[in-house]
């Protein structure tokens, strides 16, 4: 058969993205696979609404007020004036007929109270347990001393309000940054294991030894890899969708985020892209993984050492980004694996732009080590032990059909 029947290595590739893409797109299993944490998240909002709901219903505890009714009334006035000023807590006036023992009141059934205010103003006796009583003794003392008739301190200030200051704007994007890498980390973690579990299971039927025979390896392995950042795509799309409607929805109930420094729009064309990035450097690290592997059981062992990578490459990541100039975050912005995570918290903390261009350029450049090693790897290691070889020059026309084919028709 002359060269010229032989496709290029991207036409090859093409053809082998599009046949995974359409065979996992289109199967039901892929609805399930979708709509799977759409689920969780129902649940969790249908949880975490009725928790609110509950949480809304249940009184707060309140601390009672066992004194003459002279000195109650002028607590509770007191309380009602420093409230909004302070934040006191809830008062609640005790029957006098039972303020004689504090402690039984704290030991009622039916009792809502976190601590008891007994004796008098000019000798007050605070009861509760010791948690209670340090975190509000010092709001009961100043009810105790505004019930007085203790002079507190008023003035009329003029106030000028601002937006937020540097340091607000440093830590809300500081926390930005984070949420960005636990997002790329989870959805990377969540769908980088398609690209092995394909892999691994067209070694098992022998499939990819008859593609490996007629295209070239790094054809195979650029096109499981697109194909599979496709497929994830398609699913951040979907999951995307839904919780940008959700927080359309709630987005009254959200507090105020400063932008990052990139603003929000290029933030998240930026969180696509070093998605990509991330998905495709830890996809070509699987399908090595997956090269390796001479059985399906020996998959799950071979792969924890990249699964432990990818942990450690976290904790890197949420490590560097509260050591801004430094060469721990420099390093981890270079290393390629880290790179997309790093990147992506500078995103958000810092504007410069001409740095992400650099950084995907050398993010592109290891996805190609990365794939020619792996690729290198497979054909070492199973193409020479099996029947690949063998079958090189009956499977080389049938499948450069197929594929001529398969080209055609698109």
């Amino acid at each position: 058969m002359s060269r010229s029947a032989r496709l290029s290595l991207w036409q090859a590739a093409l053809v082998i993205a599009r046949r995974d893409f359409t065979a996992i797109v289109f199967s039901k299993v892929f609805l399930l696979f979708l709509i799977g944490p759409l689920f969780f998240l129902a649940i969790s909002a249908g949880g975490g609404y009725v928790g609110a709901m509950a949480a809304d219903s249940a009184d707060d505890p309140q601390l009672g007020i066992a004194l003459p009714a002279e000195a109650t009334a002028a607590i509770l006035d007191a309380q009602e004036r420093l409230d909004p000023l302070v934040g006191m807590p809830e008062v609640a006036a005790v029957d006098p007929a039972d303020a004689q023992d504090p402690r039984a009141l704290l030991q009622a059934e039916d009792s809502n109270l976190f601590a008891v205010l007994s004796g008098t103003l000019d000798e007050p006796l605070l009861t509760g347990p010791k948690d209670d009583i340090e975190r509000w003794s010092g709001e009961t003392a100043l009810l105790v001393g505004a019930a007085r008739g203790t002079t507190i301190p008023e003035a009329d200030i003029a106030i000028d309000t601002t937006d937020t200051g540097i340091i607000n704007q440093r830590t809300a994007q500081d926390a930005t940054a984070r949420a960005g890498i636990v997002m790329l980390f989870l959805l990377t973690m969540l769908l980088a294991g398609m690209v092995l579990s394909n892999l691994v299971e067209e070694k098992g039927n022998k499939i990819i030894e008859i593609l490996a025979a007629a295209i070239p390896m790094d054809a195979v392995f650029v096109g499981k890899l697109f194909a599979m950042l496709g497929v994830s795509l398609v699913g951040l799309v979907v999951w995307g969708s839904v919780g940008g409607a959700i927080v359309f929805l709630g987005a009254s109930a959200l507090p105020v985020i400063p932008p990052p420094a990139v603003g929000w729009p290029l933030f998240f064309a930026l969180f696509v892209i070093y998605f990509a990035m991330a998905y495709l450097l830890i996809g070509s690290v699987f399908l090595t993984v997956g090269s390796m592997a001479p059985t399906v059981r020996d998959v799950q062992t071979i792969s924890l050492p990249a699964t432990i990578l990818q942990l450690l490459i976290f904790f890197l990541a949420n490590f560097a980004v509260g050591q801004t100039g430094s060469w721990i975050e420099v390093a981890a912005a270079i290393f390629p694996l880290s790179s997309p995570y790093m990147m992506l918290a500078r995103a958000a903390k810092e504007g410069v732009l001409w740095w992400h261009l650099a950084a995907l350029a050398w993010q592109v450049l290891w996805v190609a080590i990365f794939v020619k090693i792996g690729a290198t790897l497979f054909k070492r290691t199973v193409l020479k032990s099996g029947t690949a070889g063998r079958e090189k020059g009956a499977g080389r026309k049938g499948l450069l059909a197929m594929l001529r084919l398969t080209t055609n028709q698109s």
